[in-house]
């Protein structure tokens, strides 16, 4: 049974997500990790020292400088018959990459799981996480999203894994990047952050957010938000926290 996470990284380090979902895959066998990007050598290298992590699969070019699901899923379907997991974790990147996935080898996908009972069975919140779901899979390969804040982050093991390098598959025609609109933050990511200062409606406006920020700042903390703080312009949809944002 081979186990592959999909690595999440900016090609420079990996997403701390990605750690995460390594611990989940850990419980199920050996992990491989593939790691797809330009100029990610350190990406790769960083992913090999994690525990648990027998094997990384290291695809260096061009094509996979921004994480279009359309390169990925191609590339992934190209390697070998025989992996019977695939773990991304339930971050953008994942939920935009997995379903593809799943479509393409035509299985169910399993979102956002939160324990691993076996190898066929695992256990997912529903309605807004008000009730966990037990499901189980017969599907010959499972794509499955990991809730982060579910599992400890990966810790760095004293035996390194083997990096093996992959060929480039051919981009997808249908689609290019043309850019991106990031958020800078010194304070830490929110979904992975220990400390939460989150403002809502009540904060009447944006500048008031402010005042939040400098509490995060002294808490070693990041800022959340309500969707209605959201909706209202107060703060961009990264602060959002909730069903329909960030899950901490």
């Amino acid at each position: 049974m081979s186990i592959l996470v999909i690595a999440e990284h900016d090609n420079n380090d990996l997403a701390s997500a990605t750690l995460n979902t390594v611990t989940a895959a850990a419980e199920l066998g050996p992990v491989t990790v593939v790691v797809a990007g330009y100029e990610c050598q350190l990406v790769a290298e960083r992913a090999s020292q994690l525990t648990g992590v027998t094997q990384v699969l290291l695809a260096d070019s061009v094509q996979y400088k921004n994480p279009l699901a359309e390169n990925l899923a191609e590339l992934i379907l190209t390697l070998p018959a025989g992996y019977s997991h695939l773990l991304v974790p339930a971050t953008t990147f994942g939920k935009n990459l997995a379903p593809r996935i799943a479509a393409l080898l035509d299985v169910a996908q399993i979102s956002e799981i939160v324990e691993i009972v076996n190898e066929q069975t695992f256990v997912r919140p529903i309605y807004a996480g008000n009730v966990l779901a037990t499901v189980e899979s017969s599907d010959a390969v499972k794509v499955i999203t990991v809730r982060t804040t579910a599992y400890e982050a990966a810790t760095s093991d004293s035996e390194v894994a083997v990096v093996e390098e992959l060929s480039a598959v051919a981009p997808a025609e249908s689609v290019s990047f043309i850019g991106q609109e990031l958020t800078a933050s010194t304070g830490p990511e929110l979904s992975a952050a220990s400390v939460v200062v989150s403002g809502g409606r009540g904060m009447q406006n944006g500048d008031n957010f402010k005042l939040l920020e400098e509490v995060a700042a002294q808490l070693n903390g990041a800022v959340g938000a309500s969707r209605a703080a959201v909706d209202a312009g107060f703060v961009p949809n990264d602060y959002q926290v909730g069903q329909t944002g960030k899950v901490v």
